[in-house]
């Protein structure tokens, strides 16, 4: 169980569930031209799910000092699991993840995609041991990862499959999918913003350069504050463009994810201590999860 700890199993659960949704829920009930079987999908998936588990284990080596502060309770490495055993797995995780990322991308036809493993693995080392401690560049940069892991399905997928004949029907889908990392790339960014002044006394005690070090507690907190107002607008923008036909869909989006945002904002404008934070940081993990298994309603979306 610690090592299921180490690897956040229940974020790459989360993963693992979009990049399912995004290809039986999306692609194949509407007949998409797709190109990996079961069997090659499950090989993006495992490649995805071990990039992913090494950078959590790297973050986590990284971050021994800020978590001792920060979050005590929740110390992994150095306690319940030894920082050997944690650099032992980091390796492990990201020689799969890059050695099926090869074969899958020579599978597809596209061996150029394979800088794309080499290159999210080179990222979340950097991210964990530099990049994290500058101010917004961390955020960024992890929040793009996040948004990455959903348009890989399309790049594997919909881009090897793309004829004269089918390609207008092939970027529609892939909008679909950029419409959705956005999303995630956005909700993330709240959300590592958030982490961050929730995380400021240790990660001020660790040297590092984050929003609220850098400005202050009440200054980080009202950039946020104005900052949340964009996933609102942007996803009110969308029902009411694209969905607005459909009531089903319209009070899915208003009930899952608009409230819930609307909620985090004053909660945001509120939020005084350390709990209070935490507590947005969930709620954001949550719509973000509401959001992408809105993927299962497309079969209402698209057929008017």
């Amino acid at each position: 169980m610690n090592i299921l700890n180490l690897i956040r199993y229940k974020n790459l659960l989360m993963i693992a569930i979009v990049q399912l949704l995004i290809k039986y829920a999306l692609f194949e009930p509407f007949g998409v031209a797709i190109t990996l079987n079961g069997f090659g999908f499950s090989l993006l998936v495992i490649a995805t799910l071990c990039l992913a588990a090494g950078g959590n284990i790297i973050n986590d080596i990284y971050d021994k000092e800020t978590d001792a502060i920060n979050k005590p309770d929740k110390v992994i490495v150095g306690k319940t699991v030894s920082e050997k055993t944690a650099y032992n797995l980091f390796i492990a995780f990201n020689v799969i993840g890059v050695g099926v990322g090869f074969y899958l991308s020579h599978l597809v036809g596209r061996s150029g995609f394979f800088v794309l493993f080499v290159g999210i693995s080179g990222l979340l080392y950097l991210y964990a041991s530099y990049f994290k401690q500058l101010i917004l560049v961390g955020n960024l940069l992890v929040s793009i990862l996040v948004a990455l892991s959903i348009i890989i399905v399309g790049l594997f997928e919909l881009l090897p499959a793309i004829t004269p004949e089918n390609q207008a029907t092939q970027v529609t889908f892939f909008k679909i999918l950029w419409d959705y990392a956005l999303f995630a790339f956005i909700i993330n960014l709240l959300r590592e913003m958030v982490k961050d002044i929730e995380d400021i006394d240790g990660d001020h005690k660790a040297g590092m350069n984050t929003l609220p070090i850098t400005l202050g507690r009440e200054r980080a907190k009202k950039i946020v504050f104005a900052l949340s107002f964009v996933p609102i607008a942007a996803t009110v923008y969308y029902v009411v463009t694209y969905l607005f036909k459909q009531q089903l869909v319209v009070g899915y989006f208003l009930l899952f994810i608009i409230a819930p945002l609307i909620y985090v904002s004053i909660k945001i404008f509120t939020a005084e201590t350390k709990k209070d934070y935490h507590a947005i940081s969930n709620i954001l993990k949550l719509v973000m999860l509401f959001g992408m298994l809105s993927l299962l309603l497309y079969k209402f979306i698209l057929i008017n």
